[in-house]
């Protein structure tokens, strides 16, 4: 029987580890060919080795997201060699610096919006085109709670997370006529390297790990999806 993604080609970024590692590997048990993304090789050769397991195959690219200039070649050079972009699915993200607003230092707020807004802008303007023609393109976006909801020193990725939520909703009204589906997702609290920076006390075993909502995430990707410029959040009823 036919994989539901079998022929379809997936971009994941933040793909050596956590939520993006499990949505790769998820999508790889669904057929699709990923991209994986992330910066560092040792990681995405690990999310490689689960996704050849799960039957599936996947090409590997070490980038940094903050090098813009070198992400805008990312869609160019994935047509050239697939001629196809069915997914995107932007896990990548970085938490900064707690710390109050008036003490965030310029290069923790370069870095922070460079990752978590201006990323997901270089990865909509490349990846636009190839998502529009394929018969059932599939954009999803990773996102947290702090962009709706702000909290005391959280200010960096609150701000950046809420920019891309309000980007990715634009460009989601943008193709309210074509037949690509434009998603935020919001995992909640997931065991993660990023989680375990934000909350050193907290016992990595008392939170989820990735795996428990990559497939959410991954269904958001399938052909039967219908839901577009929704806010999905896991478990949320």
């Amino acid at each position: 029987m036919s994989k539901p993604l079998a022929g379809r080609v997936a971009l994941i970024t933040g793909a050596s580890r956590g939520i993006g590692a499990a949505t790769a590997i998820a999508l790889a048990a669904q057929g699709a060919h990923l991209v994986l993304v992330a910066r560092t090789q040792g990681g995405l050769e690990e999310t490689d080795d689960a996704v050849r397991s799960a039957g599936s195959t996947a090409t590997l690219l070490a980038l940094d997201l903050r090098e813009g200039e070198k992400l805008d070649l990312l869609a160019p050079s994935i047509f050239q060699r697939f001629g196809r972009l069915d997914i995107l699915v932007h896990c990548a993200g970085t938490l900064g610096q707690l710390t109050p607003a008036g003490h965030i230092q310029p290069k923790d707020w370069a870095d922070t919006i460079a990752v978590n807004l201006s990323a997901a802008w270089h990865l909509i303007r490349g990846c636009d085109p190839l998502l529009r023609q394929s018969p059932a393109g599939r954009a999803v976006f990773v996102t947290d709670s702090v962009a709706r909801s702000p909290l005391a020193y959280w200010g960096a990725l609150g701000a950046s997370k809420a920019g891309m939520e309000n980007l990715v909703r634009c460009w989601a009204a943008e193709t309210e006529t074509t037949a690509l589906l434009v998603n935020l997702f919001d995992p909640g609290p997931v065991r993660s390297k990023m989680r375990g920076a934000a909350f050193p006390g907290e016992n990595p075993a008392s939170v989820p790990g990735p795996e428990t909502v990559a497939h959410a995430l991954a269904a958001l990707c399938l052909p039967e999806e219908s839901r577009h410029g929704a806010l999905i959040v896991a478990g949320a009823r």
